[in-house]
């Protein structure tokens, strides 16, 4: 069997598959996750793929056969046991007998919980009947961008004849739903012998007898999709029609995609906060710098699967590619009506189709953004789903391109698509979503991260919903600090803090990645224990500039981020319980820190019409799991109270009122306390401390 393929990648590992010997759900799951690693096959959460086994039912001991299925919400490519169903095929096949036509598919879908062999089933997805239906052991339904160009081009039956002849079926666009199953179930009987149904402005079914045979046959029809594609573009000698304007060089690309995000991304946040995703890939910039990108843009996608994430359609900037974006007023100007419209258009389209019993209209701005010269935007509730989205919109450039090279490309009528985007299905899905953290839609930035109480804080804001831009001057701290997450969750970028020019670049690594900046933690410190006769210039301009100016050029900076975005934001600085006490040997440390408390009230006062707030915790004695207690610092402070350095812990915690010893997560918990639950506070002062009576600030 030939393995070759020039537009799939094929992962099948004889050995793997040999290991799970005649498991026919763990040769199903493992089908499932190889074509789910190709995202032209299928995109992330798109596509179903099911197997059928004979088991014995526990009420009777009869044996029954068992259809097991991707769960609802699930993606083939991270499928695993615990996200699967597990159907008696027979009491799927009955709802025949009660299903009540179009106006009886939401009653339908709570009906296949009646047909549950396992009881610890994922809740059946709207696709069950489509698999069900039909009597093969392994099926699979798949979006390949090339199988969807198909599907969406025009005289999409007669091009599925003319590229596989009549060993495949075809089937027209039908919302997802027992009677799509039906229709699926009667082509195959008008074309017994078939490999596999084409579904209109949808995807593909294909099939076999084992998971092996079901792998090839998904691979071979759409290989034969992605030639016959190829071999039309080459005819034509282009796609989208040309190209209109050239792309900016890439790093002026993304240099213009850092200075615009953070205002996109406050436009976009008008109704919910959104994070933000930006591409400028080759596939992306051949459709957006196209003649065509006019024409088809306005259509839409056409796969329920794409237009769910990227809203219907993109908005299309007209700014020039070569826009000065300094003048930060100025673009918001331009970009103001463009927005409105958008909205105004969107609002448009749900009154319109809306019924007496549609869900409320959701947010009306757009989700993909297109930038003609620089590149693709995509902003959504949290990285994740807006690089999805983007992924999404990169898939319906896919099937335009195909299409278009086929035939012409035809997008689904508004009505249709407004049926699916709020249908009370989809609706229920979304209410099922689990509550969102304290700080999503966030996106902070952690000076000192790389390790202690920097990192503590880091971990801290992710655990509660937050993106992390961790910084340090520690390439090998930042490894070590980020290695368990993912890019969806954080990025390391190596700051200098005491170096505008540094700080600028982490913003701006921190605006590419997310869009924006909603929180500062400044963090990075050191700290020198000397008395004043031994404070060298160094070691006082070293403290001065890493813990003073490094918050003033933050503070600095972070204001350009937060007056583009509209949306608020939050600065909580770690100065120390010694900025509010006279210690012995502490003139450089305690005269640093009492700037850090004084200019954070400063800063309070200034950025508070910004609704930015301004606050500081004061850690004291946090020994364990610090950076700066591992060195002279140490062995300062132990020869200032005439103690040992392994004494220090135990004294520091015998010195506070309630005998504590303080953590990193200590310091940690006071920062979300400003930033999670404080959320009316400015100017003011947590001391992380045990209590220190001297320190007290009132």
């Amino acid at each position: 069997m030939n393995t070759n393929f020039d537009y799939v990648d094929y992962l099948w590992d004889d050995k793997k598959a040999a290991a799970l010997g005649d498991d026919q759900i763990a040769l199903f799951l493992y089908r499932s996750n190889i074509l789910g690693a190709d995202l032209r096959i299928t995109n992330y959460g798109g596509g179903n793929t099911s197997c059928r086994t004979t088991e014995k039912d526990p009420l009777t001991n009869e044996e029954v056969e068992v259809m097991w299925i991707k769960g609802s919400g699930g993606d083939i490519g991270t499928l695993n046991r615990a996200g699967i169903a597990g159907i008696y095929t027979d009491r799927l096949r009955d709802l025949k007998n009660v299903y009540g036509g179009l106006e009886d598919e939401d009653r339908m879908v709570g009906l296949f919980n009646h047909c549950i062999f396992d009881l610890d089933s994922k809740a059946p997805s709207i696709d069950t009947p489509l698999h069900g239906l039909l009597p093969f052991a392994h099926i699979d339904h798949l979006h390949p961008d090339a199988l969807i160009a198909v599907a969406a081009a025009k005289d999409s039956e007669k091009v599925t004849k003319e590229i596989w002849g009549d060993t495949m079926g075809w089937v027209p666009w039908q919302r997802p739903g027992f009677d799509l199953g039906l229709q699926i179930e009667k082509c195959l009987a008008d074309n017994p012998g078939i490999r596999g149904i084409v579904l209109g402005s949808h995807g593909l079914f294909t099939w076999g007898d084992t998971s092996y045979e079901c792998y090839m046959n998904s691979l071979e029809v759409i290989e034969m999709a992605s030639q016959f594609i190829e071999k039309k573009i080459k005819e034509k000698g282009s796609v989208f029609g040309g190209q209109k304007i050239e792309s900016l060089p890439k790093a002026e690309r993304q240099e213009k995609a850092a200075q615009i995000m953070p205002l996109l991304r406050g436009l976009c946040s008008s109704e919910n906060g959104m994070i933000g995703h930006f591409s400028d890939t080759d596939v992306v910039m051949e459709y957006i710098n196209s003649n065509d990108l006019e024409r088809l843009a306005p259509m839409g996608t056409s796969c329920p699967d794409h237009f769910l994430r990227t809203k219907i359609q993109p908005l299309v900037l007209t700014l020039d590619k070569n826009e000065d974006l300094s003048d930060a007023n100025a673009i918001l100007e331009k970009l103001e009506p463009a927005f409105a419209a958008y909205r105004q258009e969107y609002l448009d389209y749900y009154n319109t189709c809306k019924k007496d019993n549609s869900p409320a209209v959701r947010d009306a701005n757009p989700v993909i953004i297109i930038y003609p010269g620089v590149g693709m935007f995509s902003f959504a509730k949290n990285k994740q789903t807006t690089r999805v989205a983007n992924e999404f919109y990169i898939n319906a450039i896919n099937v335009m391109r195909g299409a278009e090279a086929i035939t012409a490309y035809t997008s689904l009528p508004r009505q249709e698509a407004f049926d699916i985007e709020y249908w009370l299905l989809e609706e229920a899905k979304l209410q099922r979503m689990p509550k969102e953290q304290p700080l999503s839609r966030k996106v902070a930035l952690v000076t000192g991260s790389g390790g202690g109480i920097g990192r503590a804080i880091a971990d801290k804001l992710i655990a509660e919903g937050a993106n992390v831009v961790f910084t340090d001057i520690s390439d090998d701290f930042l490894k070590e600090a980020t290695t368990a997450y993912s890019a969806d969750q954080a990025i390391a970028v190596n700051c200098n803090v005491t170096s505008k020019e540094s700080i600028d670049n982490a913003m701006h690594k921190a605006s590419l990645q997310f869009g924006g900046v909603d929180i500062i933690v400044h963090s990075a410190g050191l700290a020198i224990s000397k008395p004043i006769a031994e404070t060298t210039e160094k070691d006082w301009d070293l403290l001065q500039n890493v813990l003073v100016k490094g918050q003033f050029l933050l503070g600095q900076s972070f204001a350009t981020v937060f007056r583009k975005q509209n949306l608020g934001g939050s600065i909580v600085n770690i100065a120390s319980k010694n900025g509010l006490v006279a210690g012995p040997n502490n003139v450089g440390y305690g005269a640093a820190k009492a700037a850090q408390l004084h200019m954070s009230r400063l800063l309070a006062a200034e950025f508070a019409p910004d609704d930015v707030r301004v606050n500081t915790v004061n850690p004291d004695g946090v020994i364990v799991g610090s950076k700066i207690w591992e060195g002279a610092w140490a062995e300062g402070r132990a020869k200032a109270y005439g103690i040992t350095v392994e004494e220090l812990p135990a004294f520091y915690a015998k010195r506070n009122l309630l005998n504590k010893i303080i953590t990193p997560n200590d310091i940690a918990n006071g920062v979300f306390a400003f930033l999670g639950i404080l959320d009316k506070s400015t100017g003011n002062i947590i001391n992380v401390d045990g209590g220190i009576a001297n320190a007290f600030v009132r």
